[in-house]
Parts: C-alpha cells; sequence; structure tokens
C-alpha cells in the first residue's frame, strides 16, 4: 500500500465518520477520528474501517453501556474509541 492510498483511506474514514446518520454518532466517531486518525497505523485503519460498517444503533448502544459488546465487536479499536469518550477523565478539547 502506497502512502497515496493510506491518504485516501483517511479522507474517506474521516468523511464517514463525520456523515454517519445519527447526529449523535457523527460527534463520537467525527471528534475521535479528528483527534486520532493521523496517528493511526495501516492495521488501526483497518480496525476503524470495520467499526465503520456496524449499524449506528448499535455501535451506539455499545458505546453509551446499553447493551454489551459481543466479542467479535470487543476489538481494540473499539475499545480505544470507547476510552477516547470516557468522561471519568477530563473532557476532551
Amino acid at each position: 500500500m502506497t502512502a497515496s492510498d493510506t491518504d485516501i483511506r483517511r479522507r474517506r474514514l474521516r468523511f464517514r465518520a463525520w456523515h454517519r446518520g445519527i447526529r449523535e454518532m457523527d460527534l463520537l466517531m467525527g471528534r475521535f477520528v479528528d483527534a486520532e486518525l493521523a496517528g493511526l497505523s495501516a492495521a488501526d485503519i483497518s480496525g476503524l474501517e470495520a467499526l465503520l460498517d456496524v449499524p449506528d444503533p448499535e455501535l451506539f448502544a455499545w458505546l453509551t453501556g446499553q447493551c454489551p459488546v459481543p466479542a467479535d465487536q470487543d476489538t481494540p479499536m473499539f475499545r480505544r474509541l470507547k476510552l477516547f469518550h470516557d468522561h471519568d477523565r477530563p473532557i476532551h478539547a
């Protein structure tokens, strides 16, 4: 994969994160992507792309603790996204 391919994937991720369909998910995914995208490895990008394929209602329920996260979806990238929005810590700027 070339640097150009990675740049294209990053741009697509940013767009998809901010255009989820449910405003709450736009905010959860978009803020995470804006803050973390530059430092993501190719494997991280793949993990994030997989999360973006999860329907909004399911992912929102997992992130907010309304439903348990299925074992196959409890990935390092999901945990990183969840931790990013863990407000037991200071809220992100």
